[in-house]
């Protein structure tokens, strides 16, 4: 047999992809986690600032988002996120009030089926700064525990005595978040908010080390709409996380058309366009009908990974909706969250 087909063989042995695979997380204990991702912040809010519960028309609201990156290859990245919010005290003549929320989230990824399963519980308290509930301050404490791990039984092993002691890492994780709104008139709109996530950055090592953490992330974002035209708005976006030494940076633009905002019936539509620094453009779809919001995205990738890849990005659907006191809608941009 040529040199050519030997060495062919060899680079497909399973086993040798194991060896590999226990050589990388032996020798690189220091090697950090990071957190799962999502491109349509605004559809589910809670998944990049918890501060942001509770400013939702009517007692409650319910999301759930799905992700499906670079399918074009072997066991794609998957990731699903679903989360529930209730507002718990409102105090129309204090000016302020508490909501409750849980966020679940789990991805997975490769031929180990690596990933992460957690789920967050967290509180908000908003507080009104001014008597015309136009201009609320947020701020929310999280607290999560989850499991990262992996799956062996697709691999072979050179020697089965070279097992990993552990495939799965418990961990819990503490976060805290601030946000600020302020609507000055029915055609403007600003909100802004800083967030950290992992503050204790969470221990998940499968080598019984103490030195693999899921490393603190820090998130802010921004965001404006303008109503140009009686039915037309414009909604710039900025937003930035910071991961050790992940840097993400998020600039965009969104257009909103309200078909129909009377009392009985409230209809928008949506399209925007985002670029996330040095790594892809985002074309977003909603549509918002009475209590529901429906959300389809697409990446594209654009990062040194594109041939990886084949070109092809990423997916993502969402669904929201909302527990309203009542079927009549609110024009106003920001719901009230004491009303």
């Amino acid at each position: 047999m040529s040199p050519a087909r030997n060495q062919q063989r060899f680079w497909h042995q399973p086993y040798l992809w194991g060896s590999v695979l226990w050589l990388w997380l032996a020798v690189t204990p220091s090697a950090q986690a990071q957190d799962i991702h999502f491109s349509q912040i605004d559809i589910n809010p809670l998944l990049f600032n918890p501060a942001y519960s509770g400013f939702f028309d009517g007692t409650g609201r319910f999301a759930l988002a799905y992700r499906n990156q670079w399918s074009s290859v072997s066991k794609a990245f998957q990731t699903i996120a679903a989360s529930a919010e209730l507002s718990m005290l409102r105090r129309r003549h204090q000016g302020d009030g508490f909501n409750l929320g849980l966020l679940f989230f789990s991805d997975r990824a490769g031929t180990l089926h690596y990933g992460t399963t957690a789920a967050n519980l967290l509180i908000s308290y908003y507080k009104a700064l001014a008597g015309d509930n136009n201009n609320f301050l947020s701020f929310a404490l999280e607290l999560g525990a989850g499991q990262a791990g992996f799956n062996t039984g697709d691999i072979d092993m050179e020697d089965p005595s070279d097992a990993i002691p552990s495939t799965t890492a418990n961990f819990v994780s503490i976060g805290a978040g601030c946000a600020w709104f302020y609507q000055p008139n029915d055609d403007c709109l600003f909100k802004v908010g800083l967030s950290g996530r992992n503050l204790n950055r969470p221990d998940i090592s499968f080598l019984e080390l103490d030195d693999t953490h899921i490393e603190r992330r820090f998130n802010v974002y921004g965001r404006a709409e303008f109503r140009v035209l009686p039915d037309i708005s414009v909604l710039p976006v900025v937003a930035a996380s910071f991961q050790k030494n992940y840097r993400e940076m998020i600039v965009g633009c969104d257009a909103k058309w309200y078909l129909s905002e009377s009392s009985f019936r409230f209809l928008a539509l949506a399209a925007g366009l985002r670029y996330r620094w040095r790594d892809a453009a985002t074309v977003e779809l909603s549509a918002e009908y009475n209590a529901f919001i429906f959300a389809l995205s697409y990446d594209a990738n654009l990062s040194k990974l594109t041939p990886a890849s084949k070109s092809v990005g990423a997916f993502e659907l969402a669904i929201v909706y909302r527990l309203a006191k009542s079927n009549r809608p609110r024009r106003k941009a920001i719901p009230c969250p004491i009303m």
